[in-house]
């Protein structure tokens, strides 16, 4: 085992633990939050930056061979699209009128979405 591959399996292990580490406060928060809105908060931040990481780390591993591409473009893919995904559901459970919990003070968007008789 040459210096090099110790140093990519050292730096490919980091990405893979620091990524579960993130998946699993996203998960934690998911169960542990109050409301749809901090849940999509924490799954969609937190996960996702652990879903990269993990990404990260599997490049790291095999290099920019085919499989490494394809981390890159799934970590880029959840990039993308998870934050647009989070903010239509929770705009959706918003303008059907899922409420916010009781700890929240301000909710700006709630004259905008109030039914009209």
């Amino acid at each position: 085992m040459s210096y090099f591959s110790f140093i990519q399996d050292a730096i490919s292990i980091f990405f893979f633990t620091v990524g579960t580490v993130f998946v699993f406060l996203g998960m934690l928060g998911l169960l542990r939050l109050p409301d749809v809105y901090n849940r999509l908060h924490a799954t969609t931040k937190i996960a996702i930056l652990g879903a990269f990481g993990v990404m990260l780390g599997i490049v790291v591993k095999v290099g920019l061979n085919s499989m490494g591409i394809k981390a890159i473009t799934v970590g880029l893919f959840l990039m993308l699209t998870s934050p647009i995904a989070a903010h239509m559901i929770s705009r959706a459970a918003h303008r059907h009128g899922v409420g916010l919990c009781k700890e929240s003070i301000v909710d700006e968007y709630g004259q905008s979405y109030a039914k009209k008789d």
